[in-house]
C-alpha cells in the first residue's frame, strides 16, 4: 500500500512541475501572443467568411523594443497590412497597437494554386521601459514592420555622470 501512495505523490509532483513549467512559459511569451478576432472590412468580395472563422485565434506579432538616452523604439512585424490599418495609443506605460488584417483569397482550381491567409481584428499592448511624450511620436510602415519613436519625457532621459574610481 505504501508504493501506490509514492507512486500517487510522485505522479502529483510531476504533474505541479508540469504546470508550473506551462505557467512560466505562458508569462514569458504572453506579451507576444496576439489574439485576432474574426470581422470587419472585407476588400474582396465573396465569401469569405470560412477563411476568417479558420483563422480567427492566437498569432505571434513579432516585437522588439529598445531605448537610447532620448527616445524609446518599437519595432513590430506585421506583414501584409496598409499603414492606415493601424490605430497606436500611448495608454500608461504601454504602446498600444490595433490593427485588422484585411481578407485575401486567390483562387486557380485547375492548378491547385489556392492561397488563404490569416486575418482578424488584433491589439497589443506593448509595455515601454520609460515615460514618454506620446505628442512627438513619429511612425512608420515599411515592408510589413510597423517603427514608433517615442521620445522620452525629460524626467526619463539618460544622462552620464562621471565616476571616480579611487
Amino acid at each position: 500500500m505504501a508504493t501506490l501512495q509514492q507512486i500517487s505523490e510522485g505522479v502529483g509532483e510531476v504533474w505541479d512541475s508540469l504546470m508550473e513549467g506551462w505557467r512560466r512559459l505562458y508569462r514569458r511569451a504572453a506579451g507576444a501572443i496576439t489574439r485576432f478576432t474574426p470581422g470587419g472590412r472585407d476588400r474582396q468580395s465573396g465569401d469569405t467568411r470560412g477563411i476568417a472563422l479558420r483563422s480567427a485565434g492566437w498569432g505571434v506579432l513579432a516585437c522588439e523594443v529598445y531605448d537610447d538616452a532620448d527616445r524609446v523604439v518599437v519595432r513590430l512585424e506585421a506583414p501584409g497590412m496598409e499603414k492606415d490599418d493601424f490605430d497606436l495609443q500611448v495608454q500608461e506605460d504601454y504602446l498600444v497597437v490595433r490593427g485588422e488584417k484585411q481578407m485575401e483569397q486567390e483562387r486557380n482550381e485547375g492548378g491547385y494554386h489556392i492561397s488563404e491567409c490569416a486575418y482578424g481584428s488584433f491589439e497589443r499592448a506593448i509595455p515601454l521601459p520609460a515615460g514618454v511624450e506620446a505628442d512627438g511620436a513619429l511612425a512608420s510602415y515599411r515592408q510589413g514592420v510597423l517603427r514608433v519613436e517615442l521620445p522620452k519625457s525629460p524626467g526619463h532621459r539618460r544622462r552620464s555622470i562621471r565616476v571616480n574610481v579611487q
